[in-house]
């Protein structure tokens, strides 16, 4: 069983390492996930010099670790857009999806890669799940989409309900991405992997992005990064993070062929990929906030243990994990990061739905940096009237920001000093700076267990073997590398 993504697991290849920080760019685009890539291909196309800086590698945050599909029936999404905006919004939302899912399937038919087309379902196992799947039924006829119900599906277990759309589509992500990096940079985009965005500084006539190797400079920067890293504009805290789990597994017998999403709770997402050796069954769900759950590690086991008691004789071959952000008012955000001001841009808030709202945010950043427009495109607005009807949806998640900022500093203070973790474990120390110490491979790493970008308490993950804040989401490594979130600094060392 490999502990990684099934796209992530692939040959090594040589990174990619051409950004000149000794140059200026029109612009620079920071993520080299979907977002980042079909951003920086549509601008070189357009006749822009562009940088793309990669912290880790292609993929390695939500790209290369989500289902992958493309579809623009998203589990009950239209209801909870429709339930916080008018249909006017959920509309344009639909002409936003149905436009990128477009696009990246004509990408991907001119590049020779492979899509599997199916039918997309959201399903339902109880009554409030088959109330919840009906008005999912309801929206989507008042928009237009092709939908239908039913009561009987290919799934081995009873449902109450199901709203379908057909010739939706799945894929590898990986191939895509890869795919846009060779385009763009032979479009004569510069791209670095390994290089980490630590700030970003405007100027009067343009905008230096702080890397550990030095400046870039650029008329403009785009912030592809999930969690936008600066603070500016409060993003952090008009999304709440949310993470979820997913695995592979060679299954006995035939594998659906539908692509499945519970309207219930918890989710569970079902799909099949093709591989040389036939077939695997993926299995997601499980969400919650990042750094909010006790042991993600039962989330898997039991994503394992529905898996096999649905498909019987299953065994996992990959399980990996997914870091997404909801909107407050359950749209996404693709434009300037404050106000009147288009020399740094971002995008975020896909709701774990980036096949398409990805390509649909680059669209939407490509024309404000070089003209034009779209009609859909105030879907997308990154600042929106709308979200004052967000604002209950605010206090309770910045509620909960606040309970878990007191619990953090509140807990090590009482808790007892304890011996050096087990392999895999860690847990926060207790003193006045609290520490964060955990064993992995064998080496033990002692941390500041103090979030740099807002002083939340971090919570060990035994799942993947990180610290996570759970105030927005910042993620690190054992060794308190970053990994994710809005933060940009490493936890500090404590001998």
């Amino acid at each position: 069983m490999t502990a990684t993504s099934l796209w992530l697991d692939r040959p090594e290849r040589a990174p990619y390492d051409s950004v000149d920080v000794t140059r200026r760019y029109d612009t620079v685009v920071v993520g080299a996930g979907l977002t980042g890539l079909v951003t920086a291909l549509l601008l070189t196309r357009a006749g822009q010099s562009v940088a793309v800086l990669e912290a880790r590698e292609i993929g390695a945050a939500a790209t290369g670790n989500t289902t992958a599909k493309i579809s623009v029936l998203q589990g009950t999404t239209l209801s909870k857009i429709a339930s916080k905006q008018p249909q006017q919004q959920v509309r344009r939302y639909v002409e936003a999806n149905l436009a990128a899912q477009a696009w990246l399937l004509d990408y991907c038919a001119s590049k020779d890669i492979a899509v599997q087309h199916e039918t997309a379902y959201t399903y339902a196992t109880s009554r409030s799940g088959e109330k919840s799947v009906r008005e999912e039924l309801r929206i989507a006829r008042g928009v237009g989409l092709d939908v239908s119900y039913c009561t009987e599906i290919e799934l081995p277990f009873q449902i109450t309900g199901a709203v379908a759309v057909p010739d939706q589509a799945q894929f590898d992500p990986m191939d895509a991405l890869l795919a846009l990096a060779e385009d763009a940079v032979n479009g004569g985009a510069h791209l670095t992997e390994g290089l980490r965005v630590r700030g970003v500084h405007r100027g009067l006539r343009h905008v230096d992005v702080t890397t550990d190797r030095g400046s870039v400079r650029a008329a403009r920067v785009v912030l592809a990064t999930g969690s936008p890293i600066l603070d500016r504009g409060g993003y952090f805290a008009r999304m709440e993070p949310l993470r979820s789990y997913a695995a592979a597994y060679d299954v006995p017998g035939a594998v659906p062929r539908g692509m499945y999403l519970s309207a219930d709770s918890p989710s569970r997402s079902i799909r099949y990929a093709p591989t040389p050796d036939g077939d695997l069954l993926l299995v997601g769900g499980n969400g919650h906030t990042v750094g909010r759950e006790a042991s993600p590690m039962s989330d898997v086991r039991d994503l394992d243990d529905w898996t096999e008691r649905h498909f019987p004789g299953a065994t996992r071959t990959h399980r990996w994990s997914a870091q997404d952000y909801e909107s407050l008012d359950a749209l996404p955000y693709a434009g300037p990061l404050l106000p009147g001001d288009d020399r740094i841009l971002v995008a975020t808030g896909y709701d774990k739905w980036g096949m398409t709202n990805a390509v649909a945010a680059a669209m939407v950043v490509e024309k404000k940096i070089v003209g034009g427009s779209l009609a859909w495109s105030s879907a997308y607005d990154t600042y929106r009237l709308r979200q004052l009807a967000g604002v209950f949806s605010a206090l309770r998640m910045n509620a909960g920001v606040a309970f878990e900022l007191t619990k953090g500093w509140a807990a090590p203070l009482v808790s007892q000093r304890a011996p050096t973790p087990a392999e895999g474990q860690g847990h926060v120390r207790r003193g006045i700076l609290p520490t964060a110490v955990c064993t992995v491979g064998g080496t033990t790493h002692t941390v500041s267990a103090v979030c740099p970008h807002l002083g939340g308490i971090v919570a060990w993950n035994d799942a993947e073997k990180s610290w996570d804040c759970p105030l927005h989401g910042s993620r690190f490594a054992a060794d308190g590398t970053v990994l994710e979130g809005p933060v940009t600094s490493n936890l500090k060392q404590v001998d």
